[in-house]
């Protein structure tokens, strides 16, 4: 069992991390004993690491939210979300993608031109693609 701030030490975030959570319905807060502090239990420390590495993933707390609900349905509704998450996952590269090849671009232009093709290129009326 933890206390607040113990937990918080032993997943690398600060206590209002944790009340956050509490707020949104990602973990419950444990009763508060009429002496002391309130206690959380290990389910609670892997919760909240579960919570921690979908984000490190790219999971908002919204999908983990989901995640968590279906975490007690049938894998296939589960599969949906992450399947979702991959398509947007493969966009955001795919833009990442274009983003470095205009930079790479920019840059090779900028060391033969005495005028900045970066800040003209950011300039309104532009484009970028």
């Amino acid at each position: 069992m933890y206390t607040i701030s113990q937990l918080a030490k032993s997943v690398g975030v600060n206590v209002e991390t944790i009340r956050y959570y509490e707020r949104r319905g990602l973990i419950e807060q444990p009763d508060k004993p009429a002496e002391g502090y309130r206690r959380y239990p290990e389910t609670t420390l892997n919760r909240i690491r579960f919570i921690k590495r979908a984000q490190e993933l790219g999971f908002s707390l919204e999908e983990i939210t989901n995640l968590l609900t279906l975490g007690q349905s049938h894998c296939s509704e589960v599969q949906e979300l992450a399947e979702s998450k991959l398509v947007s996952v493969r966009a955001k590269i795919n833009d990442l993608c274009r983003l470095e090849r205009v930079l790479e671009d920019l840059v090779t232009q900028c060391r033969s031109n005495p005028d900045c093709p970066i800040v003209e290129s950011l300039q309104p009326g532009s484009d970028l693609s």
